[in-house]
């Protein structure tokens, strides 16, 4: 593949939903969902303008995604009406009403723990994502006593009420963490992650090698919910992020691995059947003042433009965003690249002592006089391709961790600019959302997406 597809242009976004938690700031306040105003002609741009707590402490909010009659589906017109909000920590499960009142939404279905942990064995949910027959799709990383267990429970897209596993019992994989599907492949493609009783206590070298980290790519047949094949991406290669091309006769996509800092392309070699090569390589880089002498990349977020011609991925530990051009996609190309915190910056605790990439360590990051910290997360592209969004909270736990001057003094939402005709990204120096001025304290957040679509929810059919 490697051609540009067309598409109906969309509308500028003008509003965003956030997901907020207190968890691990020592602040006893529940998480919430913040709406940001991203219309350059408000007097309240890039400003939180309504927070909606939810009714529980500790949930830790994390991944979100749209209700089954809000993707587009080949309707680029669809409104999105309902947020799914599936709890890392607490499992619980959110329903919002955004369609109501855009720019004040409220909360409408909450799903206990308890009925997520009787129904369906499962608990510490991630990402969740409308299916094509209308139903939502979360996936999870462990059981409830957060020993590793991968595979996905399914909401009703009409009612949210929870109707149970979607894969049999005998093929949940061992972890889990996102997926990506292709309906017109009729696959569905999901990553590994981690044991949650073994994160939850931060990151551990001595976890290495001992299978705490996830390796497994899975390939499902979606309208029968069962697993067809499985690739071995390497001990503690930790495949979290993945995503097929938008192009919905393509068969290919991408999985970034945060700990080994290698992102595979995986493709359709012939009928039904998949394959996988690695298509690029973030080297570690020696270093002294650190947990090992060693520092991988940790790719947190790999997100892909809907034009399909450039490829991002957010280095949450090496502090830089990547933009890579996919002509050829096989071979991605890389054409811009942004350094926007991390735990590498010069006249930090940590010195660089062989860097295959870097002849410098990069300066730290000041935005409208507030120096950043932490490391480039989650990521959410605008449908022109040109405006990057970007956090820098990973997980409460692990931004403790490695970035306490983050959960001290709260996180932010930066925007980059992106040269879409030749490639290269940009600080945007006038754009800062700074969660360290809440009124309730600093907090830490995860998720972007945008009523009016964004790149990684809709999936044409």
């Amino acid at each position: 593949m490697g051609g540009v597809w067309e598409r109906a242009p969309s509308p500028r976004e003008e509003v965003a939903y956030v997901t907020c938690t207190y968890r691990e700031t020592c602040i006893d306040q529940p998480d919430f969902l913040a709406t940001i105003d991203l219309d350059p002609r408000s007097p309240c741009y890039c400003q939180v303008i309504h927070r909606l707590p939810m009714p529980n402490l500790k949930d830790e909010l994390h991944a979100s995604g749209w209700s089954a009659d809000c993707t587009c589906f080949g309707n680029v017109s669809t409104k999105r009406s309902k947020l799914v909000l599936p709890c890392l920590i607490s499992s619980r499960i959110y329903v919002v009403d955004v369609g109501s009142q855009c720019r004040a939404p409220k909360l409408c279905k909450m799903i206990e723990p308890v009925d997520v942990f009787w129904n369906c064995n499962k608990g510490y949910l991630s990402m969740p994502r409308s299916l094509p027959d209308g139903d939502i799709l979360i996936a999870n990383m462990g059981d409830p006593a957060g020993n590793a267990k991968g595979g996905f429970i399914v909401l009703d897209g009409e009612t949210f009420e929870l109707k149970g596993n979607w894969e049999n019992e005998c093929e949940a994989p061992p972890s889990g963490k996102e997926f990506s599907y292709q309906p017109r492949h009729n696959v569905l493609v999901s990553s590994a992650g981690a044991i949650p009783k073994c994160t939850g206590r931060g990151f551990n070298p001595d976890d290495l090698k001992k299978g705490v980290f996830g390796r497994r790519l899975n390939v499902w047949n979606l309208s029968c919910r069962t697993l067809t094949q499985c690739f071995d991406l390497g001990e503690d290669s930790l495949p979290l992020s993945v995503k097929f091309l938008h192009d919905p006769d393509a068969a290919e996509g991408y999985v970034s691995c945060a700990l080994s800092g290698v992102v595979y392309r995986f493709y359709k070699c012939e009928r039904d059947r998949w394959a996988v090569e690695e298509v690029i390589r973030i080297p570690a880089k020696d270093v002294t003042g650190w947990i090992m002498p060693k520092m991988p990349a940790l790719t947190a977020n790999l997100i892909i433009s809907m034009d399909d011609r450039y490829l991002y991925v957010s280095n949450w530990l090496h502090g830089d965003i990547r933009q890579y051009e996919l002509s050829k996609t096989c071979k991605p190309r890389l054409v811009g690249q942004v350094f926007v915190g991390g735990s590498i910056l010069r006249g930090g605790p940590v010195t660089v002592c062989r860097d295959e990439e870097l002849k410098c360590q990069p300066e730290p990051l000041v935005v409208k006089c507030k120096r950043v910290y932490g490391g480039p997360s989650e990521m959410q592209l605008s449908m022109d391709g040109r405006r990057l969004y970007v956090t820098n909270s990973f997980y409460s736990t692990w931004d403790k961790q490695f970035y306490p001057n983050m959960v001290k003094e709260g996180s932010v939402i930066l925007q980059i600019d992106v040269d879409t005709e030749k490639g290269g990204l940009t600080v945007n120096k006038n754009f800062l959302v700074d969660f360290g001025k809440e009124p309730n304290g600093p907090c830490l957040a995860h998720e972007i997406h945008f009523p009016s679509g964004d790149s990684t929810s809709d999936i044409l059919a």
